[in-house]
């Protein structure tokens, strides 16, 4: 079990549960960041006492050092300030939750100085997978991942003795607050209604693209890198009830899953304590209780913004982190209300349709593609 901790995104809610599983764990707090979000991370700086404290925002990261003057805790802010969190000498382990392609930077940084890294954040390798994979396979450091669905194809994965026997790997997805609508019944979509997720309280960028299904997509393109899977082994199955948490099939037939209740300090904690396990402070799985779980095939034509990321991915080169970068920026307008809910696959899908496709071959040009997906949104708008 890592000992001491550097949590990227410490106030939102993969960063919160974090903290709650590190209080259970009597788990040492190296660093913490935000990005905006100064009240909350006094609160915790006070709390857990790490030697660093970080704010993306540089204006509020000024107030805040003003804040906490009274403290032994360094302050620092932007990408310089996230990539000394990332690689503070004193963790072990840098659980990164921050959202969208800012992670990239921090992850890398992490994995080159050989720091143990649990993975929240989808967009660093959805981006920049080939980057990501190399710097950890270089520097021989773990890369574990959080995420609900490839905890459970990590977890389900322990028991298999060969890769070769390996058939497929299957996301479960819960099909967000849209389930069963046609296209035409998402025209008029509100930014609320989007919000209103069946099973699961995330942030407002992921519960969006949950809604629209983009969050599976991300989440194939992640596992292709996670697992070294070709696309045509990752398929996905809506399952409603988010019990279990993804699967794995083997060249038998035999079909191994994971099961749990759909609360995040499962995974954050397996993640943490791997490869041992502790009490969870999670409810235990009453499957009497549940009483059913279904399952139904995920809807590629109305969810076009599934169907742009597997295209994404079978393209290759940049195609990818365009897609990522044209869904952050259509995500955004859509929660501002300037875009509507089906525009948001529209745009993404132009977007790696139209950007001329490269390899590749470092950070830069993962972050030009990044910004070309982004400029292409916002002149489409």
């Amino acid at each position: 079990m890592f000992k001491n901790i550097s949590i990227l995104g410490s106030t939102g809610s993969i960063g919160t549960q974090t903290l709650d599983v590190a209080d259970k764990l009597n788990l040492n707090v190296s660093a913490l960041t935000a990005s905006s979000n100064i009240q909350l991370l006094e609160e915790q700086v006070r709390k857990y006492k790490p030697e660093l404290a970080v704010v993306y925002n540089e204006d509020k990261a000024k107030i805040f050092k003003e804040n906490i003057k009274d403290t032994n805790t360094k302050v620092l802010a932007g990408m310089d300030g996230l990539i000394e969190a990332a690689t503070v000498a004193s963790a072990d382990l840098v659980l990164n939750s921050v959202v969208g392609m800012v992670g990239l930077k921090p992850t890398i940084a992490a994995a080159n100085a050989k720091k143990d890294i649990a993975l929240a954040n989808k967009e660093t390798l959805v981006a920049g997978g080939q980057l990501v994979t190399d710097a950890v396979q270089k520097n021989k450091v773990q890369l574990l991942p959080v995420d609900s669905e490839h905890s459970a194809i990590f977890q389900c994965l322990q028991g298999m003795p060969d890769k070769k026997m390996l058939k497929k790997l299957i996301l479960t997805a819960s099909g967000g607050p849209f389930f069963g609508k046609k296209y035409d019944e998402l025209k008029n979509v509100t930014v609320e209604q989007a919000l209103n997720h069946p099973n699961w309280s995330m942030g407002a960028k992921i519960t969006i693209d949950s809604a629209s299904m983009m969050n599976k997509g991300l989440e194939i393109i992640e596992a292709r890198w996670l697992f070294d899977m070709p696309a045509e082994k990752i398929d996905v199955v809506v399952h409603r009830e988010s019990i279990i948490h993804s699967l794995i099939e083997y060249n038998d037939n035999s079909v191994i899953a994971q099961l749990g209740l759909p609360d995040m300090r499962i995974p954050i904690q397996y993640a943490i304590t791997y490869p041992e396990r502790y009490e969870s402070p999670v409810g235990e799985l009453s499957l009497a209780q549940i009483g059913k779980m279904t399952f139904f095939e995920p809807d590629y034509e109305t969810f076009k913004c599934l169907r742009a990321c597997k295209k994404a991915l079978d393209m290759g080169g940049i195609a990818t982190a365009v897609a990522n970068g044209a869904n952050e920026e259509a995500n955004r307008l859509f929660r501002e209300g300037k875009i509507s809910f089906l525009e948001i696959g529209e745009l993404v899908m132009g977007a790696i349709e139209n950007i001329n496709n490269f390899e590749p071959k470092t950070v830069d040009d993962v972050l030009k593609a990044d910004n070309m997906a982004r400029n292409y949104v916002i002149e489409k708008v």
